[in-house]
């Protein structure tokens, strides 16, 4: 006699299967849900808390060019560190700096330790980006790239969308300083909780070959050799797009509240329309790009980042505030269908190494794009949101075109081999 349990076990399975989720998966999936909502109660007020403590413009700009440098100078060490001691002891390790950096914060009220605390507290965020995308491909099948990173973004963005507005409630009930300060003694607590769920990961065997590690060496250059052209073509339309992102970044909240006049818990709103919107598409379009061509996906996800500046410098109101974010959120439709590619791209018993060193390449020039928004900023709101959508232009055509080279060169390769074989 079949138990009733059997029927709810097989729709979990499929519902897992369709989902591409395993052991490791799940686990880092709860990591990156708990560690996300202690970060996001606080991250994204930092540029007015920098601002409250009497940080320059410049200053503001600086702290949002060293957030993009350092996430590019940890990126491959990061990935290197999951190469060689495995995922579970390197998120561990990356989990505890960031804890160091928030307790840094807190203690210390003044933009100085911000910008020195950035270093520890963006560990986990910025180390780990190429250790979880290599565990997406130790774990999941190929054909399932962009379902497994899809699932971890949705995850990463639910406590986007709820945590902000907790935070901006905390800063309008409380003001700027205090309000902070009880969010990240949050976020510390949350993130001190998560290193019992990554005591659990399981290592792969391709994880830890040893073998195969100290047989060859890799460097950041052997790596970079590595980048075949689509890679090559993908990292270049990446940079113009992401200078689109990054020059505007640490003023749109400014803008928002000083500007248009929202208050702290309306920005939160605001937050949690971009990731709602983010959530909606991520899982569809990560489904339909395993089943086809991830390239198209990726050029619709280029074509939001730029039409954000320009549906921002049109705000004049909260409701305009509304759909700039709604925008900015459906940015994320082909983001999955990017990252799956650079997974693929990247040679296997190296993978954390090769992402590695596409983020560390694209985010140290990225980098810069904070310093143009800086000084942007003081010519005009105008100035900035024009100067990045000029950019976002830029790295859309330019993907365009070297993907469809791509595609006439692979349709002359295959004509030439099928010519040779009925010449044979």
């Amino acid at each position: 006699m079949e138990t009733p349990i059997e029927p709810t076990a097989g729709r979990g399975k499929r519902v897992a299967d369709f989902f591409a989720l395993k052991r490791n998966l799940v686990i880092i999936l709860v990591a990156v849900f708990i560690i996300g909502t202690g970060e996001e109660l606080w991250m994204r007020f930092v540029p007015k808390y920098l601002e409250t403590l009497g940080a320059s413009v410049f200053i503001i700009g600086l702290y949002d060019a060293l957030r993009t440098l350092i996430g590019a100078i940890y990126a491959y060490p990061g990935g290197l560190l999951a190469d060689r001691w495995g995922h579970r002891h390197a998120f561990i390790i990356f989990n505890l700096l960031s804890i160091a950096g928030y307790a840094l914060v807190l203690l210390i009220p003044h933009w100085g330790a911000v910008i020195a605390g950035m270093f520890l507290f963006l560990s986990w965020s910025c180390f780990s980006l190429p250790a979880t995308f290599s565990l997406v491909g130790a774990t999941v099948a190929a054909n399932r790239y962009s379902m497994g990173i899809g699932v971890q973004m949705v995850i990463k963005r639910v406590p986007i969308m709820i945590a902000p507005l907790m935070g901006g409630i905390l800063i309008d009930r409380f003001g700027v300083v205090p309000g902070m300060h009880i969010a990240l003694v949050i976020s510390i607590l949350l993130s001190a909780i998560t290193l019992i769920a990554l005591r659990e990961l399981r290592e792969e065997k391709q994880e830890i070959n040893e073998t195969a590690v100290a047989a060859e060496r890799w460097n950041f250059l052997r790596s970079l050799r590595e980048f075949e052209a689509p890679m090559r073509w993908l990292l270049i339309s990446d940079i113009l797009v992401r200078f689109c992102e990054r020059i505007p970044f640490a003023w749109v909240v400014i803008f928002a509240m000083d500007y248009v006049g929202a208050t702290g818990q309306q920005v939160g709103l605001l937050t949690t329309i971009e990731m709602l919107a983010a959530i909606l598409c991520i899982i569809p379009a990560s489904h339909y790009a395993d089943k086809r061509r991830r390239e198209p996906f990726v050029i619709m996800t280029f074509v939001m980042f730029t039409l954000f500046p320009i549906a921002l410098l049109f705000s004049r109101s909260f409701a305009g505030l509304m759909i700039a974010f709604f925008v900015r959120g459906l940015k994320e439709f082909g983001d999955t269908s990017r990252k799956a590619l650079i997974v693929s791209y990247s040679e296997p018993q190296r993978r954390g190494q090769m992402i590695g060193a596409y983020y560390l390449v694209r985010d140290v020039i990225v980098s810069a794009g904070a310093v143009v928004g800086a000084y942007l900023w003081t010519r005009s709101p105008a100035a900035n949101f024009l100067g990045a959508t000029a950019f976002g232009i830029a790295g859309t055509i330019f993907y365009m075109r070297t993907t469809r080279d791509e595609r006439r060169k692979a349709r002359e390769n295959l004509s030439l081999d099928i010519s040779r074989l009925r010449l044979k």
